[in-house]
């Protein structure tokens, strides 16, 4: 079993010395880092070395590699990720010793009380949304905190504290856990059925998004186009509801995308048109764009300037980053784990390749999502991706389920010819390398650990080649 928040837990009004169990996740990290800004000592454990874990070492925090009840040491609270298991030892030695045990959400919640709130949700595009809305904020001097699920390009960090009124959060709505949060502005990207090993059902799933809705202290947010999103607008009892995307009637309408290259695209706002280009590709990301747009208009900044500061935002780590070209093959990263996630993902690839393919490395997620949308995620590979390659699940915080592997979705596919299911890492990176030619974009794609083959997916390319890195 992993660790799901406990909202019984009385939290102090003080949390002095904190230990952090997984820091160097991208969500627990940032967090620590806020703390550290906050002026409280933090000490952390993770199972290996990373950049985020030498970022925070560099301001302050104390670290070790490896899980040991004697991690803990003279901590006077524990926050915990829900990707732990329960029989953890600085878990268990924070529950036998009575320290408060805090899920990163509850951390988070107590560092932003009494702050105007910008909460971002939905199955996917909230890393990106929040990325967006911060990017926008910071170019006409709004100057936000922020916690983001994924590290911001332009900035180098995923998590800061900022000198103005505003903090913008990616809320997770995996576990239930962004309900938690006292929000003032709640926008919603999209309700794509997911996550329903928590919910249990799609009925429970949408519930969840109109109590987050409703809370809003301020107004809400939410896409016009996703089919999900629409029926739980249809239920809100909000006073002030903006919408955008595509749909006729939307509040802030998006029109006239240009996906030749970086997107471009129109938004009409109260009875005004506002045009702009912006630095990443896709159809998706126009999209996303005009939901960050909403809500700095809803906050009541001007539209203009807003939409150019929008403009300049340029990626997300994990989000179709390059990592290295060998003999003019491109390897990409991206996080997509969720069927319409790689769609938009290898969409947006589709704009740029020119007359290259696209090979997509896919790492399924969590046995209980292959098996229900093993056939959506063969849907899409097959129609977005030339040829596919499919490891094994990463399992996560689920135990294995017979049966569940990596197979599952390759052997879904029409065309066979095109997708190849090889669990072993060395051996899918020297396929890999045997089909791929000139031109061609190779994009791993899952949220597990798939990033961690890009250098031998590198390195097998330039063994086949016979050449270098560019």
């Amino acid at each position: 079993m992993t660790i799901k928040p406990d909202t019984t837990i009385e939290i102090p009004d003080e949390l002095g010395a904190v230990h952090f169990v997984g820091i160097g996740g991208s969500g627990m990290s940032g967090i620590a880092r806020l703390f550290l800004s906050a002026g409280h000592r933090v000490t952390g454990s993770d199972v290996r070395e990373s950049s985020n874990i030498e970022a925070l070492r560099e301001l302050g925090a104390d670290i070790v590699i490896g899980h040991h009840a004697d991690n803990v040491g003279d901590a006077e609270a524990l926050v915990v990720t829900g990707a732990l298991w329960q029989d953890n030892p600085e878990y268990r030695l924070a529950l036998d010793n009575g320290l408060p045990v805090l899920h990163r959400s509850q951390a988070l919640a107590w560092l932003i009380r009494r702050q105007r709130l910008v909460a971002v949700a939905g199955a996917h595009g909230k890393t990106t949304s929040t990325g967006m809305i911060v990017t926008g904020l910071l170019g006409i001097d709004a100057d936000p905190s922020f916690v983001n699920g994924g590290v911001i390009e332009s900035l180098g960090v995923s998590a800061a504290r900022g000198s103005g009124e505003l903090f913008v959060v990616e809320a997770d709505e995996s576990d239930g856990s962004f309900l938690l949060y006292d929000t003032s502005v709640a926008l919603i990207t999209n309700v794509d059925p997911d996550h329903l090993d928590h919910y249990g059902s799609l009925e429970a799933f949408e519930d969840a998004f109109v109590t987050f809705a409703d809370r809003a202290s301020e107004f809400v947010v939410i896409s016009s186009d996703d089919v999900g999103a629409t029926r739980v607008a249809a239920r809100l009892t909000h006073e002030r509801v903006i919408t955008f995307g595509e749909a006729d009637g939307a509040t802030v309408h998006v029109h006239s995308i240009d996906t030749n290259g970086p997107v471009a695209f129109s938004v009409d706002v109260d009875g005004e048109t506002y045009s702009t280009r912006l630095r990443v590709p896709g159809r998706h990301n126009a999209i996303n764009a005009a939901g960050a747009f909403a809500v700095l208009v809803g906050l009541g900044f001007e539209a203009a300037p807003s939409l150019e500061a929008i403009s300049e935002f340029g990626g997300t780590e994990r989000r179709f980053e390059l990592h290295g070209v060998v003999d003019r093959v491109s390897v990409f990263d991206d996080y997509a784990h969720h069927p319409t996630e790689v769609a938009a993902a290898l969409s947006a690839a589709r704009t740029v390749v020119g007359e290259g393919r696209i090979i997509a490395v896919h790492q399924p997620h969590l046995y209980s999502r292959t098996r229900l949308f093993a056939q959506e995620f063969a849907d899409v590979l097959e129609e977005f991706a030339d040829e596919t390659v499919v490891l094994d699940v990463y399992g996560a915080r689920e135990d294995p389920e017979p049966g569940v592997t990596g197979a599952l979705v390759a052997d879904r596919f029409t065309d066979s010819s095109r997708v190849a299911f090889v669990a072993d890492w060395q051996e899918a990176a020297d396929h890999t390398a045997r089909i791929s030619r000139p031109g061609d974009f190779v994009i791993t794609l899952g949220c597990g650990d798939v990033y961690r083959i890009v250098p031998q997916l590198l390195g097998a390319l330039e063994t086949e080649r016979g050449v270098t890195r560019e």
